[in-house]
C-alpha cells in the first residue's frame, strides 16, 4: 500500500459536513471492512499519520480517518476561532454522515483531546453513535503535566504567534519537531510529508490559531479529565516514553489515576507512536479492549 501523502489524498474524499452550523469540506480517508474504527490525528499533522498502521488495521475494521478542520486536506478557514469543541462537532457530523451506529475510537495527541470531549458528551448522553472502546496515544490528557515546546509557547503569544505562523517553513518546523521523536529514529521523511500537510492551502498561516487547543485544555481540564477517568469504556493507552512533551511523566500519572486501564509503555518510542512504531501500534490497537 502506497503511503505517500499525495497518494493518500488521492484515495480519500472531501466530504461536506455541517460543523457549528457552517458547511465545511472535510477530508476523510476510508478503507477496510468490518466494525468501524475512527482514528483521530495529532497536531500539527493529519490523518496521514496512520498510513503505516492502516494495512494491519484495515484487515479487521472499516477505518474512518478525518483531517480536522484547518489540517491536512480539509478546509482551512482564515481568521477563524478553532476549538476542540468544534473538532468534536466535526467527528459527530462525520459519524452522522456515515451512519455510524458504533465505533472504536483511537486518538493521538490533539485528537485525544477531541476524544476526551466526545467522552464528556457520551457521559451526558448526547452522543448518538456508541463508542465501544477507547485507545489513546501520547497526549496532554493531564494538561498540567504537558510540557510545551518553545515553538508552541511562541505560537500562543498574541504578538509573536502570527509572525511565527507567517515565517513557518519546512526547516523551521523540522527544527521544532525533531526533539519530539526518539533520538535514534530518522524522522526526516515523516517531517517532509508533514510539512506538505501543514502548508497545503497556506494552512501554516493559521497555526497560531490552531495552537489554542492548549488553552482549551486548561479551560476544560476538569470536564475532560473526569470524562476520561470516570468512564466505563474499556480503555487502553499506548505511550511512547521518550516523548519530552507528554511521555513517561504522563504515563506515570495514568498508571496512578487509572489502574484498571491497560497501559502499553513503549520504551524506545517518542511522541509519535503511529510513525515510529506502526506495526507494534497496530497490533496493540487490535488487541485493545477486546473485540470491540
Amino acid at each position: 500500500m502506497a503511503t505517500g501523502i499525495e497518494q493518500w489524498w488521492s484515495e480519500g474524499d472531501l466530504v461536506p459536513l455541517t460543523v457549528a452550523g457552517i458547511r465545511r469540506e472535510v477530508f476523510v480517508r476510508r478503507i477496510g471492512s468490518g466494525p468501524v474504527m475512527t482514528l483521530l490525528h495529532g497536531f500539527p499533522s493529519s490523518s496521514h499519520d496512520w498510513a503505516r498502521a492502516v494495512p494491519v488495521l484495515a484487515a479487521h475494521h472499516t477505518l474512518l480517518m478525518p483531517d480536522f478542520l484547518g489540517f491536512g486536506a480539509s478546509e482551512k478557514p482564515a481568521d477563524h476561532d478553532y476549538s476542540i469543541h468544534e473538532q468534536a462537532d466535526l467527528v459527530v457530523a462525520l459519524w452522522q454522515h456515515e451512519a455510524v451506529a458504533s465505533t472504536r475510537l483511537v486518538a493521538h495527541d490533539y485528537g485525544a483531546t477531541v476524544a476526551q470531549e466526545l467522552l464528556a458528551r457520551r457521559a451526558e448522553g448526547s452522543l448518538k453513535s456508541r463508542i465501544t472502546n477507547l485507545t489513546l496515544l501520547n497526549s496532554g490528557v493531564y494538561p498540567e503535566l504537558h510540557r510545551q515546546r518553545p515553538a508552541q509557547t511562541a505560537l500562543l503569544d498574541p504578538e509573536t504567534g502570527p509572525k511565527l505562523s507567517a515565517s513557518l517553513n519546512a526547516e523551521v518546523m523540522a527544527t521544532a519537531l525533531a526533539p519530539t521523536f526518539a533520538a535514534h529514529y530518522d524522522a526526516s521523511a515523516d517531517m517532509a510529508e508533514m510539512w506538505k500537510s501543514v502548508s497545503r492551502g497556506d494552512g501554516h498561516l493559521n497555526y497560531h490559531r490552531l495552537i489554542r487547543y492548549i488553552a482549551d485544555r486548561a479551560a476544560h481540564r476538569d470536564r475532560w479529565v473526569e470524562a476520561m477517568e470516570a468512564g466505563d469504556l474499556p480503555t487502553t493507552f499506548i505511550w511512547g516514553l521518550r516523548d519530552p512533551v507528554s511521555g513517561a511523566h504522563i504515563a506515570e500519572r495514568i498508571g496512578e489515576r487509572m489502574p484498571d486501564a491497560t497501559l502499553h509503555a513503549l520504551a524506545d518510542v517518542g511522541h509519535w507512536p503511529p510513525l515510529e512504531a506502526p506495526q507494534r501500534v497496530a497490533s496493540l490497537i487490535l488487541t485493545a479492549g477486546g473485540s470491540g
